[in-house]
Order: structure tokens, then C-alpha cells, then sequence
């Protein structure tokens, strides 16, 4: 399952055009049993990830969770502290229901100054680390600066991005899966 915001619910794209629809692609390629469950939200925050969580690791029992969430947070300013509680908060959650933890980490746009933006994106590596569950480095990270893979917002990869989001995903969920088995 993905919990996630705009990135993950493939905002300002036909839904079989985001990445996590060609990352399913690539499970069906691999012969894999997996169905991947997208339950991302355009504009959602962790806290609306808490709201939701219960219900859909109820309704769905999924095996693993793509955890991506937090960036709307921080293009909110919420304290970098708060930001941290909540993926926690999310993190115990997923677990409780006995499933595993893939954190997808987000950047915010350099304007939000260093402090800021570092406090932001170390919650990525710290939590996974804090938590032991694996975690995917900036996601954006081969997209975000090339003008050509991003919509014209500035902030949302478009089609052409699509497929290296999910590969940056695959190579950490890939692992996961084969240890599944």
C-alpha cells in the first residue's frame, strides 16, 4: 500500500501514468504477486495520514506500506519536531498491524533556508534509522532539478519522471519483497 500526497497520487497525470502505476508495471513484469493499494491524496499531510491510516490498514492488511508523506508539512512550515512525531506516529501504526515500512524522503525547495530544509529532510534518515526500516533517499532526486521532468508548478515531477521515481523505488522495495518469500 502507498500513503501518500500529490507526488504518490500522480497529481496533474492520468492516474495510469504516475509512478506508482509503473511500479506496478514492473511487479507484473517480474511475475510478482503483489498488488500495489494507492491511497495517496493530492495536498495531504501526516496528520491527515494519522486520520486515515487505522481505516486503511484495516480495509486492506497490506504487507508493506510505501510511507510517503511529510512534504506538505514542510511547505507549511509546520516545525520540523511535529513533522517527525507524526511519521513516527505513523511509522508505530503500520507496524502494530504487523506491516513493514518503506519511507519514501522528500525535499523542500531551498527558499525554506538551510536550517529549515535540512531539519526537514533529516527526519528521513534519522527515523529510519531510529525505527530500523529501510528508506529511500530523496525521491525526487534525479527529477527535481531538471526542468524538463518537472510540471510547470516547479514542484510536481510530470509523465516523463515517472519512470525514475519508480525505479529509485523498486531498487529499495525490491529487496523487501525477496526477503517477503
Amino acid at each position: 500500500m502507498v500513503l501518500g500526497d500529490s507526488i504518490s497520487a500522480g497529481y496533474g497525470m492520468p492516474i495510469n501514468k504516475g509512478w506508482v502505476s509503473v511500479l506496478q508495471q514492473t511487479l507484473n513484469e517480474q511475475n510478482s504477486p503483489y498488488t500495489l493499494i494507492n491511497k495517496s491524496i493530492s495536498g495531504d499531510t501526516t496528520a491527515g495520514g494519522l486520520a486515515r491510516i487505522d481505516k486503511a490498514l484495516e480495509q486492506y492488511k497490506p504487507e508493506i506500506v510505501l510511507l510517503e508523506l511529510g512534504a506538505n508539512d514542510g511547505l507549511r512550515g509546520m516545525p520540523p519536531v511535529l513533522i517527525k512525531q507524526n511519521l513516527r506516529k505513523l511509522i508505530h501504526r503500520i507496524q502494530e498491524k504487523g506491516a513493514g515500512v518503506l519511507l519514501l524522503s522528500m525535499r523542500i525547495p531551498s527558499n525554506y533556508g538551510k536550517r529549515y530544509t535540512d531539519m526537514f529532510y533529516n527526519n528521513y534518515p534519522d527515523l529510519a534509522e531510529e525505527m530500523e526500516i529501510p528508506f529511500v533517499p530523496f525521491i525526487l532526486e534525479d527529477v527535481a532539478l531538471a526542468q524538463d521532468m518537472m510540471q510547470s508548478d516547479g514542484l510536481h515531477p510530470n509523465e516523463k519522471a515517472q519512470p525514475l521515481i519508480a525505479n529509485k523505488v523498486w531498487e529499495h522495495l525490491h529487496p523487501l519483497l525477496t526477503s517477503k518469500n
